[in-house]
């Protein structure tokens, strides 16, 4: 389907500095894609917004919680790869 669009003449310059001046359509129809990819991806990011319950941090207990650095440090002494 044909669309007649109306682009300020800096724009057009820019898109033909880019793409080519015989390759506006392709390029334009590529902008217009990935902006409704954007634009369906934002829908559904809003959509499921809040629909999972952090769960509350006694509720989940880490191995690291009592001491995060020497949990790290147990990491990297159990990692044979690890030099040091």
């Amino acid at each position: 389907m044909r669309m007649h669009i109306e682009l300020d003449d800096e724009v057009v310059r820019e898109v033909d500095r880019l793409a080519g001046p015989r390759e506006r359509t392709a390029f334009v129809r590529r902008a217009v894609l990935r902006a409704l990819e954007d634009a369906q991806r934002a829908t559904a990011l809003r959509s499921a917004a809040g629909s999972l319950r952090s769960p509350a941090p006694e509720d989940t207990p880490h191995e690291w919680d009592a001491d995060p650095a020497g949990w790290v440090r147990a990491q990297r002494r159990s990692d044979d790869r690890r030099a040091g």
